[in-house]
């Protein structure tokens, strides 16, 4: 297919280019493509070129539609927090969920868990989630995915493991439905239409000596991989420090045990 202009693709970029005409664009919007960057561009490289801005603009908006998480995992999502309306997917930690959860929990938000009858309210209120304001749904059976979209009509976060794949239509509906009421989705495991994925590796323990001890913080290294982020962020953290607080780690820390040589039920009890 040629590059030059045909009656349909005129209309398309006509129709784009008035989007950045029209007097509600914001002057620093409308500036960033004026009509001389696009004047000599084929006709589908203008297109393209509108289209992006477009992208941007809308990211733009829905970053301001936010609640805050903690701010040693902010660092590496896209826009430093987690949006409203979006779904996140956590790898198997309930500690790193429990992080995630302790910033919008802090700032007032209810949360609601669903699909997690282990779920440690202890350890949850230890590491700053407000258990006046979380709701437990440890076993809704068949209807995981009803209660999930009933508890996004009233909380702001909202946590399930899903205990099978939905269908697609189910996917799209919830999606629409977390849009619609400004709620956040936690999924812990993988979902299709994710945000980012939060995983946690290279883990090590401190507090063991030599054969004794207890086992009193975990350094990580948490990783988020995005659909905005061309490249996956990392950053080592303390998840949790001896004082069972989380923040990003200042060097290394190495263990005088190996993680190899933990006892695997310990390992998985406190992740």
């Amino acid at each position: 297919m040629g590059t030059s202009d045909t009656p349909g693709m005129s209309v398309r970029i006509a129709n784009l280019e008035a989007m950045f005409d029209h007097r509600g664009v914001t002057s620093a919007a409308h500036s960033s493509i004026s009509a001389p960057a696009l004047d000599g561009l084929p006709a589908q490289d203008r297109v393209r070129t509108l289209q992006a801005r477009i992208r941007e603009m809308q990211s733009s908006t829905l970053d301001s539609r936010s609640i805050p998480t903690h701010p040693a995992i902010a660092q590496l999502l896209p826009g430093g927090a987690l949006k409203q309306g979006a779904i996140y997917s956590v790898e198997r930690s309930a500690t790193l969920l429990m992080a995630l959860l302790a910033g919008p929990s802090a700032a007032g938000s209810w949360c609601g868990i669903v699909g997690m009858p282990e779920f440690g309210v202890e350890a949850a209120a230890r590491f700053g989630v407000d258990l006046d304001r979380l709701v437990l749904v440890p076993h809704p059976g068949d209807q995981w995915l009803n209660v999930t979209a009933a508890i996004a009509d009233v909380m702001e976060v909202v946590v399930t493991r899903p205990p099978r794949r939905a269908d697609d239509a189910s996917i799209s509906r919830l999606a629409a439905r977390l849009r619609q009421r400004d709620a956040t989705l936690i999924v812990l495991g993988t979902w299709p239409q994710s945000e980012a994925m939060l995983s946690l590796s290279e883990s090590d323990w401190s507090g063991i000596g030599d054969g004794h001890g207890h086992l009193s913080a975990r350094q990580v290294t948490v990783t988020v991989t995005s659909r905005v982020h061309a490249r996956p962020r990392s950053a080592r953290l303390w998840l949790p420090d001896r004082e069972a607080t989380f923040r990003q780690a200042e060097k290394r820390f190495e263990p005088r045990l190996a993680p190899a040589d933990l006892a695997p039920p310990l390992r998985e009890a406190t992740g």
